[in-house]
């Protein structure tokens, strides 16, 4: 017999997968717009959608505890989904910032944008990961997640460097290390989300 909370519990989840696909879309299509030259209007909508989604993931966490008391793994699934919701809007505010990076500094056509773009690929698997992780509870996925994570955060180390250490074009310096750090952050998420997948299967806290 199904119980009442569980109606609660499964809104959760499709709020989170709503959520996850629609992150996933704002950040390609941000990155496709630094790629490519184009401005990525269509993202601040999808950060905006992303901001209300995840107060509603978070009004409803709450309303669910208040009326059903949930224990064990139905309170760690709910625990887990305040970060999760959080992380996937994150992503979309990250799109957002990189898409204002490029109003800010215009045209980055003639600018090497290759660490970027190999930056935005790893970037974005992490994404993919973390989202199938969550849809699947899949902890050897979401296990996989952290390694990557170290790739981003010393490609964004490696271009702090080179700034510092060359006398290079002043914008292209400048907006490829304000994307690159917005990769760094969005990939940190992605850890903390698969870290939170585990936490729902396993009920091992994530170790600060």
């Amino acid at each position: 017999m199904a119980r009442l909370m569980d109606m609660g519990l499964n809104q959760l989840n499709t709020m989170l997968l709503d959520m996850s696909s629609l992150s996933q879309t704002a950040v390609a299509a941000s990155i496709d717009a630094y790629s490519k030259g184009g401005r990525g209007s269509e993202v601040r909508k999808m950060a905006e959608r992303l901001q209300a989604l995840h107060r509603q993931v978070s009004d409803l966490s709450m309303e669910v505890i208040a009326r059903y008391q949930p224990v064990a793994s139905d309170l760690r699934f709910i625990k887990a989904c305040f970060e999760i919701s959080y992380g996937f809007f994150r992503y979309g505010r990250y799109a957002l910032d990189i898409v204002e990076v490029l109003e800010i500094f215009g045209d980055l056509a003639k600018c090497d944008r290759s660490a970027v773009v190999d930056t935005a690929k790893v970037t974005q698997e992490m994404i993919r990961m973390s989202a199938d992780a969550f849809a699947r509870r899949d902890v050897n996925l979401a296990r996989k997640i952290p390694a990557m994570d170290d790739t981003v955060d010393e490609s964004y180390r490696n271009n702090l460097m080179k700034v510092m250490n060359a006398k290079g074009n002043l914008k292209c310096s400048l907006s490829g290390t304000l994307i690159l750090r917005y990769l760094e952050r969005i990939a940190d998420h992605a850890t903390y989300i698969g870290e939170s997948v585990d936490y729902i299967v396993t009920g091992i806290e994530p170790t600060a």
